[in-house]
Formats: structure tokens, C-alpha cells, sequence
């Protein structure tokens, strides 16, 4: 981003910092084999993306951190395909039956942990995590997923209308291509969400759980 750029978010009074709240709870925005897979949704820094997120679900499950895990499915029969897949006809294929819809073997859910299944870009579109969330007294949201300026940016965006604080965990976000995500990194940084890399957001999170126990 050029300087001058930058000079006019600060003159602006862009950028403030959000930081993490009370009670924390790790979002991972569609980790599935189709947007690992360069072949199908995936490629950019998607990989890397979901390497440094494995060490971060291990560490909010010694926590005790709630996990929250989204894919994206739609019925055999593309009956509720809408205007999205219009743009993008290929993910209506993305059902149950349909292998790529499985979340990556690495951060496969485990039991009392939720998964919302969409088919919508964001995590928060009549899938009622919202409530859940509030139910659950969380307030502050860790967001790693993919992609940076699709599903993960709609997640973070709602987040924040939902009264949550967005964290995007800068290391374990990632796009087909490197300038959307760097553009949507930038302008989330600036608007609506904090970026801060994995372990220093964990670090923060951690001291939470200490405090509470």
C-alpha cells in the first residue's frame, strides 16, 4: 500500500485497534479439500494457510477454546443454489456426497465442537451461529479460513455487526491469489477486524483462560 495511501487512513482516524475480548472462541472458514485443492477452489497461499492452523486448533483445544468449523453445502439437486453460484456455477457441487465438501483430514472436527454448514459467504447468514455465539457469553472471534476475500472477509464483516471482535489471524488466512489477499487483509485491517499473527493472538487468548480458571 503506498504512503500516501496510508496517510489518508490515518487522517481518517482508520485502523484503531478492536483487541481480544473476555471470552475468545477460534473460527475456521472452510478448511475443506476442495479449497485446499488448487484443482478445484484452491491454490495462492490456501496450503500454508492450513499448515499453521493445525498448531492453532491443538492450542484452543488445550485451552478448553470453543471451535467453531464452517463448509459450504448444497443439496444433491441444487435446489437452493442461488445468485452466488451464478457467479460461480462450479459450487453448487459442493454436497454431501461430494468428497471435496470434507473437511481437511488435518483439522477434522472433534466432538462438542460446532460445524456450520452454509451456502452463503459468510459463517453468519441464516445459520444462526449469532445466537449460539451470545448464548455461549463469547465475545471475541479468531478467524482463520479461507478464502481471504470471499468467506473469511463476509465471517469477519458480520462478525463485527454482530457485536463480536474479529481477530483475522494473518497466518492462517488465504486466497487463490496473493493480491486479493493482501487487498482484503489491508482493508479489514483498517475497517473492521484487528490482524495480528497466530501466536501473539494466542498468547492474548490464552491469558483469558488463566484468568478464568
Amino acid at each position: 500500500m503506498p504512503a500516501n495511501d496510508l496517510e489518508v487512513y490515518a487522517k481518517q482516524s482508520f485502523g484503531g485497534r478492536i483487541g481480544i475480548g473476555r471470552s475468545p472462541a477460534l473460527l475456521i472458514v472452510d478448511f475443506t479439500k476442495g479449497f485446499a485443492d488448487p484443482a478445484v477452489f484452491g491454490g495462492g497461499n490456501i496450503p500454508d494457510a492450513v499448515r499453521q492452523t493445525v498448531p492453532v486448533l491443538a492450542k484452543a483445544r488445550q485451552l478448553g477454546m470453543p471451535v467453531i468449523h464452517t463448509k459450504i453445502i448444497y443439496a444433491e439437486d441444487g435446489a437452493d443454489a442461488g445468485i452466488h453460484c451464478l457467479k460461480s456455477r462450479r459450487l453448487k457441487t459442493l454436497t454431501r456426497s461430494n468428497p471435496q465438501s470434507d473437511f481437511v483430514t488435518e483439522l477434522m472436527p472433534v466432538a462438542g465442537e460446532l460445524v456450520i454448514e452454509k451456502r452463503l459467504p459468510s459463517a453468519f447468514f441464516e445459520s444462526g451461529l449469532a445466537g449460539i455465539l451470545h448464548a455461549r457469553g463469547i465475545d471475541t472471534l479468531l478467524i482463520a479460513g479461507c478464502t481471504t476475500s470471499g468467506c473469511v472477509r463476509a465471517s469477519t464483516l458480520d462478525a463485527m455487526c454482530h457485536g463480536f471482535r474479529p481477530i483475522v489471524l494473518t497466518d492462517c488466512v488465504g486466497d487463490r491469489a496473493l493480491g486479493p489477499h493482501e487487498a482484503n487483509l489491508f482493508d479489514l485491517g483498517q475497517k473492521y477486524a484487528d490482524l495480528m499473527p497466530s501466536h501473539a493472538a494466542l498468547e492474548e487468548a490464552a491469558s483469558r483462560f488463566a484468568t478464568e480458571a
